[in-house]
């Protein structure tokens, strides 16, 4: 039996993403709750505290930005390479604020408040700009890395300048002048897309290292408000430097993760498309709709395939439509998983050449039943993805199979999936997307053909 073969894997709980997005909040909450109660206290915790802790943000900020820019080189890809710089230049601001610590090299200065006010908010916008889509052009690498040494040098030459003639530099902006209220505002509105980026991302994925980065970038832009508007006798500002230092760790360490397992780190691009759910299934959809497809490919090959194309236009379908991330990972998994209910059809039946008898066919209109079976005893699959395998060969005249349900029974996510003769069949919204979807890769696929045109000319 299939389902006695994949039993043993584990079980997802139905609730995993409430649970995740629970200890989301939670993580998110906790910086907030301890600047309200603690961040008004007097409380100086001396030079080499700071010195310290400002010194190992600014190495794990460093791993990370070697880390990025190397990977982001290799691939080609300035988004990365973009997202390395972010870190260089927050790793430079760090060093310096912490070699600026007064007592430890030089006295009193202007170079640290400079440099602390300015490495959250400038980190921040720089990891914005990694959203552009010209940055996705390997041309543009090049660029980038110059633009990093340029800023690494910058950032070096000012607090090699600012600790050499202390007076140089002044000690700007003043906790909660106008300006530092006008930084916190800009360093929040960026950090805010980029926390809206990756939740976007965990949400497709529901990997634990996207959710860490949605906690770590919630915790660097924690540190905002003590940075700029507390000054060293609030326990508030030190707290802030300890929210930085978390959010780094946090970031770093899951940037790390995908490293290592030649994962590229979406959550901070914010760039991952639903398509890429279908075409890398064991990366963001997991081992058990992998193992699921493994089967099916086993069973029947062009039976596999068809599930492929027909998931990656669904999701394309549906993000045209502009359903939100959950709903186009269900998608992505319900359309994947759809025909896989005929891994219980005998495959004389499955894959007979000829035309099918009536009661053969009958045994092929069993397959819908049967995957929505196969899921539940397999469990952790939500609703949504277990009803597209259930109803995909319904019809909107309430003619499918295998429950006759009307257009009034089902829905847009299900609608998507239908897949039968036009006009009664169909669902209008979901036809008009595909074709936007089919024209722009029309478009697309011509681009190219144009270029060599033009060359020739």
């Amino acid at each position: 039996m299939v389902t006695a073969d994949l039993a043993p894997m584990r079980p997802i709980p139905r609730d995993r993403v409430v649970q995740d997005l629970a200890l989301l909040g939670a993580g998110a909450i906790l910086p907030g709750v301890a600047l309200t109660v603690f961040g008004h206290h007097s409380h100086d915790l001396g030079t080499n505290v700071h010195f310290i802790g400002v010194g190992v943000s600014a190495v794990m900020a460093s791993v990370a930005a070697l880390a990025l820019t190397v990977v982001g080189v290799r691939r080609q890809d300035g988004r990365v390479v973009l997202v390395g710089s972010a870190f260089t230049v927050m790793a430079a601001l760090l060093a310096i604020h912490g070699l600026a610590t007064p007592g430890v090299v030089i006295g009193e200065n202007g170079v640290i408040a400079l440099t602390g006010a300015a490495t959250l908010p400038v980190g921040g916008a720089v990891l914005a700009l990694s959203a552009l889509p010209g940055l996705r052009r390997p041309q543009g690498v090049r660029s980038l890395l110059v633009l990093q040494v340029v800023a690494l040098v910058g950032v070096i030459g000012l607090g090699v300048v600012g600790m050499a003639v202390p007076g140089l530099v002044p000690a700007v902006p003043e906790p909660a002048s106008p300006s530092a209220v006008a930084a916190l505002i800009v360093g929040a509105f960026f950090y805010s897309l980029l926390i809206l980026r990756a939740l976007k991302t965990y949400l497709l994925t529901q990997r634990i290292t996207d959710l860490a980065v949605v906690v770590g970038v919630a915790w660097l832009t924690a540190a905002l408000p003590p940075a700029l508007l507390l000054n060293y006798t609030d326990l508030g500002w030190w707290l802030g430097h300890g929210f930085e230092l978390a959010g780094i760790v946090i970031v770093g360490t899951a940037v790390a993760i995908d490293l290592s397992q030649s994962v590229q780190s979406r959550p901070l691009v914010g760039d991952l498309r639903a398509a890429e759910l279908v075409a890398k299934e064991e990366a963001f959809l997991g081992a058990r709709v992998h193992a699921l497809m493994q089967r099916l490919a086993e069973k029947d090959g062009s039976t596999e395939e068809h599930t492929r194309r027909v998931a990656m236009r669904a999701v394309q379908v549906g993000e045209e439509l502009g359903l939100p991330p959950g709903r186009l990972r269900a998608l992505a998994i319900g359309g994947l998983l759809h025909d896989i209910g005929k891994l219980s059809v005998p495959t004389r039946i499955l894959q007979k050449p000829a035309t099918l008898e009536e009661d053969e066919f009958a045994v092929i209109k069993r397959h819908p039943e049967w995957g929505i079976k196969l899921l539940g005893e397999l469990g952790g699959f939500n609703s949504s993805a277990r009803e597209l395998v259930h109803s995909h060969h319904e019809r909107l005249d309430g003619k499918g199979y295998p429950r006759g349900l009307n257009a009034s029974s089902i829905g847009l996510d299900t609608r998507i999936l239908l897949r039968e003769e036009s006009g009664s069949a169909f669902d209008e919204r979901c036809v008009a997307a595909l074709e936007r979807v089919l024209g722009r890769e029309h478009v697309q696929s011509a681009v190219p053909a144009l270029q060599i045109a033009a060359a020739t000319v």
